[in-house]
């Protein structure tokens, strides 16, 4: 667990704030290539859809992953970040390549882009400190607190005299 001193409340807002916008125009853009689909097949590739149902599994991820830290899982949190980081890297990349999407796509990606950087420095920012981890801790987190702060060979030699 993360103590409340590592994440505020009005930073958990904004992280929310920031994953709900993304769900929303991730759903959108899915009703968009529906719409499309029917009307303008050229607008609503297959390289769209396998792009669209990859991101939207990673909407719902990024979902269930912020749920857990705003209960103040310390892993949760850093699942959130390393998530926006993919979605940021990947959706730059695809919108740079030439003819692979559709222009309104396009547009999308570079926003997905924009929001999962913020949501990716907010995370950076307030990552959960070692001293903040407290007693309850998950056991992975424990491990990589006690890893984190594991004696040294002059403390050990110590402690066997």
């Amino acid at each position: 667990m993360v103590s409340n001193s590592s994440i505020e409340a009005g930073e958990l807002r904004s992280l929310t704030t920031l994953v709900r916008t993304y769900v929303s125009i991730v759903f959108a853009a899915l009703v968009a290539l529906v719409a499309l689909s029917a009307s303008l097949p050229r607008l609503a590739t297959s390289d769209a859809w396998v792009h669209e149902v990859i991101v939207t599994v990673f909407a719902v991820v990024l979902l269930l992953r912020l749920r857990a830290a705003r209960a103040g899982r310390a892993d949760a949190l850093r699942a959130v970040g390393v998530i926006a980081a993919v979605l940021a890297v990947a959706n730059v990349v695809e919108a740079l390549i030439p003819g692979l999407f559709p222009m309104w796509m396009r547009i999308e990606m570079v926003v997905i882009a924009a929001l999962m950087a913020v949501v990716v420095t907010l995370v950076v920012r307030k990552r959960p400190r070692e001293s903040e981890i407290s007693s309850g801790a998950s056991p992975a987190d424990r491990a990589r607190h006690s890893k984190a702060t594991a004696p040294t060979l002059t403390e050990c030699d110590e402690h066997r005299s």
